[in-house]
């Protein structure tokens, strides 16, 4: 059997089998869905907030499908909330979803991102940079370290980071017979961590504002305030500190990893992806290629203010001039394949604007809050920085929102950590921290989408092979907080 057949045009194994499973499982759901909205006190849920969540992890284990079991999960919270519009309500919020500033912001970017990846390839300044790269990092650890280094290297935003590390290591990882599941790994332990921990990125600048809009810090002083709390983000540092441990061999390849090393790993369309080597320009390939519209991306993105929009734009307008100077194709065909490289973002696009829907309808039901209302007897104290990176990490997973976690528990957290004399610099940095880890592990989070979809692997194989690292970071951290607190 050829992989044609033996791996359908879906994104998971046995698909067949897995959809039968998966429309058995919504039957279910839908009776519980009902069976919620009918026993539920008006506008109270209560345990019924957990459902849509439920049904996304329980789905996307069963089919091996990460977009449909986003739907599902979304739909299931839509028929809790109103049976008789539930299907109106869900078309409204994807409209509403479509319409809001930020998913134009990911779709603009991601796509272009994934259109300058294309251009890359096709003028074969990916492969000059493996061969160049190949020529110092000529063994496993070499691979893997220098992978890290490159991930540390490009800190100004976790889209940018992800995207482009799989795009420069995944030919050399393929050569040293390394599998893709472990480099999404080490991409994705490189995307979220490392801005936090190198304060110049997206992420900092955000989380400034927060603290200077909860009165954490004077206005103007946030960034400042920020600088200071890096040294409790224990997450971001046991996470960098664990990818270099298994890139060094100290710590060994652990639970579904093995297989994916023994080549047993769930990837993109490999005919499809030779189709597009075989297109690729004649060209001999060129440094100059790879390194210039590389640069270009993450200088413009610095100079204007961080933003990764503009940063693209720039470099797709210095890439073009770059190929058509030196006569590499065309400009329509150079536009062809920036086309091409933007479809190929349309699968990991369609699961950020489901995950988008999902975080709506958890909001509707209001799951942050009840969670945080459940525990909130126990922040207390010394107790409050370990609970609180266990509660918002959980919910940074369940709901793959991580910076609306941050907006909903800030006002929630800060005045517990002054009432109760709580170490307010430790509380904010497991607030933070659990963002982090929220970032990289949840299977349908933007930057674990983007990482497996640059390395060409499914989401779902990239979050259970790296899922075992995931959860000793996290167990460490929870450790440092709960002893330090």
């Amino acid at each position: 059997m050829d992989k044609a057949t033996s791996h359908p045009r879906g994104h998971g194994l046995r698909a067949e089998s897995g959809l039968r499973r998966g429309l058995i499982f919504l039957a279910v759901v839908l009776v519980a869905s009902l069976s919620g909205h009918w026993l539920a006190a008006e506008g109270h849920y209560g345990a019924y907030v957990l459902l849509p969540t439920l049904v996304v992890i329980s789905m996307a284990l069963i089919t091996q499908r990460t977009l449909e079991a986003l739907l599902a999960g979304a739909l299931s919270g839509f028929i809790l909330l109103s049976p008789s519009t539930a299907v109106q309500e869900m078309a409204v919020t994807g409209l509403t979803v479509m319409q809001d500033p930020t998913m134009g912001w990911i779709i603009l970017v991601c796509g272009l991102l994934g259109s300058l990846i294309g251009l890359l390839q096709f003028a074969r300044g990916t492969e000059a940079f493996s061969r160049s790269a190949g020529r110092y990092l000529t063994t496993r650890r070499g691979a893997m370290l220098g992978s890290t280094g490159l991930g540390a290297l490009i800190f100004i935003d976790d889209y940018l980071n992800a995207m482009t590390v799989s795009a420069a290591m995944k030919r050399l990882f393929d050569k040293l017979k390394i599998s893709r599941s472990m480099l999404a790994y080490i991409v994705d332990s490189t995307a979220a961590p490392i801005c936090l921990l190198i304060p110049f990125s997206t992420w900092a600048i955000y989380l400034a504002g927060l603290l200077e809009s909860n009165r954490v810090a004077e206005s103007g002083q946030g960034f400042a305030y920020y600088l200071g709390l890096v040294p409790y983000l224990f997450y971001p540092w046991v996470a960098l500190a664990l990818v270099i441990l298994v890139a060094l061999g100290v710590v060994p390849v652990l639970g579904r990893m093995k297989a994916a090393e023994r080549g047993e790993e769930v990837r993109l369309d490999d005919d499809e992806m030779a189709q597009e080597e075989a297109a690729c320009t004649q060209r001999p390939p060129r440094l100059i290629n790879f390194l210039l519209p590389v640069a270009t991306l993450l200088l413009a993105t610095w100079w204007f203010d961080i933003d990764a929009l503009i940063g693209v734009g720039f470099a797709l307008l210095v890439t073009l001039g770059l190929y058509v100077a030196q006569d590499i194709a065309p400009l329509n065909r150079l536009f062809d394949e920036l086309l091409a490289g933007f479809q190929q973002m349309l699968l990991p696009l369609g699961i950020v604007f489901a995950a988008f829907m999902l975080q709506s309808v958890n909001e509707s039901l209001g799951l942050t809050e009840t969670l945080i209302g459940w525990v909130e007897p126990l922040m207390r104290g010394a107790w409050l920085p370990g609970i609180t990176f266990l509660v918002l990490a959980g919910l940074a997973f369940a709901t793959g929102s991580f910076w609306g976690v941050y907006a909903i528990a800030f006002p929630i957290v800060i005045p517990l950590a002054l009432a109760t004399d709580a170490s307010l610099p430790l509380t904010l940095g497991a607030m933070i921290s659990a963002g982090a880890f929220g970032s990289h592990a949840c299977f349908f989070g933007d930057s674990t989408v983007l990482s497996a979809r640059g390395c060409g692997i499914t989401p779902m194989q990239h979050a259970l092979t790296q899922l075992p690292y995931v959860l000793l970071a996290a167990g460490v951290s929870a450790t440092l907080f709960f002893i330090l607190g």
